[in-house]
Formats: C-alpha cells, structure tokens, sequence
C-alpha cells in the first residue's frame, strides 16, 4: 500500500476532472438534464474514494514510530534534480482527511444548488482537490509549489463566475488571484535560493543543511519570501484585504473549500517549510509573527462586530481564528533552542494544528449554513433577519452548535485549539497570549450578538422577507421552509466531528503532539 495510496488520492481528482469533460450526452445519447445529473453524482461519488483512503491513511499510520510513512520518491525531472517525492505525517494526514472530506461535502451540496455551467464547475473543484492535496503531500520544494499553483486558477475561476453578480465576482477574483500571484513570486525566489545554496529542491535534505545558516542577510530575505506568501495565505494581517471579497463573492462550496482548507495551506506551508528549514532565522523573528498572530485575533473580531453581511462577517472570523494559529507558531519558533520549552513549544503548535483543523470543520459549516440561507431568501443583511428559531428549528439547531463551536464553548472542538495555543503560549510570550486572549471575550460578543440575536432570536416579521424559496421544490411561498434532506447530509458530519473532538480530542491530538515533539526536540538539539 505504502506504494500507490498516496498518489491514488492525490490524483484520482484529476481523473474526475477529465471524466467531467467528456462528452457523455453526445455518446450515449442523453438529454441535458440527464447529463448533468450524472456529471453532478458521479464527481460526488468519485470524491468519496479519496475520503476513504485518507481515514485509512488516519487508521494505518504508526504514530508509535512518527516520522513520514507511506514515502514515495522517484526521479521526475533528474536534470534539475526534482523528485516526485511524497510522504505523510502526523501534520499532514487531518489536512488530508479535512480536504477530502470538505470536497466530498462541498460537491454533494452543489449538486443541488448549481444550476448553471454545470460541467464546468465540477471539472474545477476536482482539480482544486488535486491542488490541495498534492500540497499536503509534498516533501520536494518544486512540487510543492507546482501543487500551490494548480489550486490558483480553478479557485479564481470559481468565484468570478459562479459569484453573485452583486459581489463583484470578477474583481474578487482577480484581487485574489494578484494576491496568491505575488507571494508565489517570492516563494519561487526563496526555493531557487535554496536550490544554489544547499543543490537540493527536498525538503528533508534542505532542513538538515540549514540553508544560509550564519548568514543574517540572506536568511533573513529566503525567510521573509516564505512568510510573505504563506501569510497572504492563511491570511493575516495586513494581508488579508483579498480574504472578505473572494469569500462574499464566491459560490457556497467555493467559500468552504476557501475558509476550510486553502486558508490552511498558508499555515502548513509555515510549520512544513520555514519551521524545520529557518529555525534561526524563524527565531529571530518570531515575536514578529506573534505579533502578527495577535492582532489578527483582536482587527479580525472587531471588524466582525462591525459586519452586517452575514457571509462578511464570518469571512472576517476567519482572520480572527487564524490568528491563534500564528500564535500558536510564532511562540513555538521563539522558544527554538530552548530544551526546556520543548513540552510548551509542541503544545502551542499542537494547538495551532488543531485550529487549523477545527476551523475547517467549523468555518465550513458556517459557510455551508449561510448558503442554505442564501438559498431561500437571496439576502444575507442581518437587520433583515430576526426570529428565524421559531420558523427554522432545525436549522436553528445546526447553527447554534456550529457558532457555539466557533467561540470556543466547552464541550465543542473549537475550545481545545484555543486552550492547548494558549497553554502553550503563555508559557513563552505571555504578555503577548494574554493580550491575545482578548480574541476570545470579542468572538463570544460578535458571535451572540450579531448571530443569534439578529438571525434567531425576537419576533419573527414576515413583512421583512415576503419572498422564501423551498430548495427542493424551486417554489415560491411566503412560508419559510426549514433544513432539507440534501442539507442535513451536508452538516451531519461536521456537527458529529465538532462534537466528537470537543469531548475526545486525543485521536487527533495523538498525530501532533508526537510530529512536532519530535521536531522541537531536533530544534532544541535533543
């Protein structure tokens, strides 16, 4: 298995996508609806094989033994000396299993709500999950940002012509795609710096050669073109002015897939690349990104509070929320070379792994929530809603336990990301954790307040919103109608890991606490 298991995943979407393409009415004679159901079914049903495969990826890694597992490297281009070389850890395995799982969930809901340019949408997604997985994968610089590249352009393509016209898809999408654009320019630079300083694209080979190592200058600069790129990413501020535009504009799934997984490949790309290959350098500017971290948590709430755009506001969250995850990094980095802030620096970043996992889960379901909103009243202006508990029970339900989640309550996933980032932090930049925990207090505010009492609670004024739309049937009444069958299958699975992780973290805090033991270990010199 050790063979085959990693490529098949990566590049069974690319076979969706070529499937999508073909000219399925036309061979067999079909009409168009007919076509497009199949196109629909079939990209959703493809997309389970590699869900499956990732929970036994999740269920057959040694994590007695750690380390990367399931390796394949062979030659791809031997004159330059690229390799096809991937393996998995106990990092990467939850992102691979979140991606998979989110685009299985992603292409299900869009089988019912794309109406237009069917074929077209669903060859990209498929080639989007292939982009986000081969990144996941990647132990070979060039590779991986082959990978980082491929997710680009189906993702820009996503949003400017599925977005509402309102939004400003187009715009949107170029404001992301120029962003993305920039910092890969950078990565490239630092990779071919790498490559002339050390004569090796692998990952492995190239942290234990520290590149530039007692150079200031230059390992400063090979540090910085890798934090640049990775932060417009995840993203923080002051690079995140793309994040709400893209989010707004773009298509329910888009959304998800943008908030659940691509913000991740910033953070990944920090812990993966820049951790293990910098660490001086990462060091020496780690309060840096702490700080960076810190006022993305407190800027990304109170915006948040300031949003009447439903999907606006969550898409500010997001900020928020990733920036415990630079905390969580920017205090393991600080204590590099410190034997005894090992334990402490591990559970900072086992921390911010886990947030970046929770939010996926979390923020996914958020997204997918406003869109079944969306679906049926064409409005996300909170002043407009009110009193939705007593018409939506249902869905009522499934959003309080996914907001509830999103502000840290006991009991939910979100609350150990948070715990376990400022444990760990508090321990090395406590000033700084104590400033971030403000974050906390302000994501109750904006979730509660604007959230719950402006969409759930009150009175319900059907002169409000005279116009609802049944999802299933296409019927227009001035009935609500609440949570579909289609829609609950959708969040189930979400709300259950929500669930599941927030009373028993330990199956996937078991896969980080002994990646990144190991590695603060190697870093301290142990």
């Amino acid at each position: 298995m050790n063979s085959w298991i990693l490529s098949v995943i990566t590049f069974l979407p690319l076979l969706a996508s070529i499937l999508v393409l073909l000219p399925w009415a036309r061979l067999f004679g079909w009409e168009k609806a007919r076509e497009e159901f199949v196109i629909k079914r079939g990209s959703t049903l493809l997309s389970v094989v590699p869900l499956v495969l990732a929970a036994v990826l999740w269920i057959t890694y040694d994590k007695t033994a750690g380390g990367f597992q399931f390796e394949v490297n062979v030659p791809w281009i031997s004159a330059l000396g690229i390799n096809y070389h991937i393996a998995v850890d106990g990092l990467s395995i939850p992102m691979i299993f979140l991606t998979t799982l989110l685009t299985t969930l992603g292409l299900w809901y869009s089988s019912s709500t794309i109406k237009y340019r069917v074929r077209e949408f669903f060859f990209l997604f498929s080639l989007l999950e292939m982009g986000m997985l081969g990144v996941f994968m990647s132990l070979d610089l060039v590779l991986f940002y082959f990978f980082w590249e491929v997710g680009l352009v189906p993702m820009y393509f996503l949003i400017g012509i599925w977005g509402q016209p309102k939004d400003r898809p187009q715009y949107s999408a170029i404001k992301f795609f120029l962003y993305t654009l920039a910092g890969s320019v950078f990565m490239l630079l630092a990779i071919l710096g790498i490559y002339f300083n050390v004569g090796t694209f692998d990952m492995i080979k190239a942290a234990a050669a520290h590149p530039f190592a007692g150079d200031v200058l230059l390992s400063s600069l090979a540090f910085f073109a890798f934090f640049i790129a990775f932060a417009i990413k995840v993203p923080c501020w002051p690079f995140h002015t793309w994040l709400p535009d893209a989010h707004t504009a773009a298509p329910t799934a888009g959304s998800v897939i943008l908030a659940g997984v691509l913000l991740k490949l910033g953070a990944y790309g920090i812990i993966r690349i820049i951790l293990p290959i910098f660490p001086e350098a990462f060091k020496r500017y780690a309060l840096v990104v702490v700080a960076l971290g810190v006022i993305s948590i407190i800027y990304g709430a109170f915006v948040s509070m300031a949003q009447w755009d439903l999907k606006r506001l969550i898409a500010y969250s997001s900020v928020s929320h990733m920036g415990y995850v630079l905390l969580g990094i920017g205090a393991a980095a600080f204590a590099i070379g410190t034997p005894a802030w090992v334990d402490a620096s591990a559970m900072a970043l086992n921390g911010a792994a886990l947030q970046m996992f929770n939010h996926g889960i979390i923020t996914g379901g958020l997204f997918f929530l406003v869109g079944m909103i969306y679906e049926r009243v064409h409005l996300r202006d909170l002043k407009m809603f009110g009193g939705f508990s007593s018409k939506l029970p249902y869905y009522y339900g499934l959003f309080a336990v996914t907001a509830f989640a999103s502000l840290g309550l006991p009991g939910l996933a979100g609350f150990w990301s948070e715990f376990f980032v400022f444990r760990g932090a508090f321990a090395i930049v406590s000033l700084w954790a104590a400033v971030g925990v403000l974050g906390v207090v302000l994501t109750a505010a904006y979730i509660l307040w604007k959230i719950v009492q402006f969409v759930f609670l009150g009175e319900f004024d059907p002169h409000k919103i005279d116009h609802w739309t049944n999802v299933e049937t296409g019927v227009v009444s001035h009935e609500p109608s609440d949570v579909a069958m289609f829609e609950k299958v959708t969040l189930w699975p979400l709300v259950a890991i929500m669930v599941f992780f927030g009373v028993y973290p330990t199956p996937i805090l078991s896969f980080f606490n002994k990646a990144f033991t190991d590695l603060m270990t190697k870093l301290a010199g142990g």
